[in-house]
């Protein structure tokens, strides 16, 4: 779905951090260590979920019936907010934003300084406007995307613990993802599956493709 890959500094893995895993504050702290260790090893770019932040707007859409364009780029906003709470909690953080140019020379930037780039996307989404605008499409499908935006090899989407079966991903998840991708779904509670998928080493679930 990309037409072309951003010069994004050698992305490796993309990281997709549920917002549901800060439903247990012990967890999250527990798992942004862990990334945090990993990106010591792994050119990781972390791409946030929307979490409490897509649920309100889940919620006033549910209430009053939004357009699906206000609800798509409300929810994208979400993402930015949880953007903000992971750079501010994990270790080596740097929050990065912009448009299709200026975010792919900042998560460049960031690597090229021993930093953990956390993507805030709604700028460059707003003006990529690449996925439909639908709750069928979430920050699964968006962090695919991006993915492929940046020629990552990888993709690693951490659940809230104990998700388990095949329906983890959203219904647009397969649309999304570019060949090439490698998807991994991972617990975040499944803490030697995580190490794997981080590190590269076969983990964790394949994503439905």
């Amino acid at each position: 779905m990309t037409e072309r890959r951003a010069d994004a500094g050698g992305v490796e893995i993309v990281v997709k951090l549920g917002g549901g895993v800060l439903a247990d504050a012990e967890r999250f702290e527990a798992v942004l260590a862990t990334i945090s260790a990993a990106a010591r090893a792994q050119r990781l770019l972390v791409v946030p979920g929307g979490g409490p932040f897509a649920g309100a707007v889940r919620e006033v859409d549910r209430r009053l019936r939004l357009s699906d364009d206000a609800a798509h780029w409300m929810a994208v906003l979400a993402m930015d907010q949880y953007a903000h709470l992971v750079a501010a909690r994990l270790a080596a953080a740097a929050l990065v934003a912009g448009g299709a140019e200026e975010a792919p020379r900042a998560i460049a930037v960031a690597l090229g300084e021993g930093r953990v780039p956390v993507l805030a996307p709604a700028r460059w989404l707003r003006e990529a406007d690449p996925l439909p605008h639908s709750w069928d499409v979430t920050s699964d499908s968006i962090a695919a995307w991006i993915a492929g935006a940046v020629g990552a090899r990888r993709l690693v989407l951490i659940k809230p613990p104990q998700a388990a079966g095949d329906s983890l991903v959203d219904a647009y998840f397969a649309r999304a993802l570019p060949p090439g991708v490698a998807p991994v779904v991972v617990a975040a509670d499944q803490a030697v599956a995580l190490d794997a998928a981080l590190y590269g080493v076969h983990g964790g679930s394949e994503a439905s493709r």
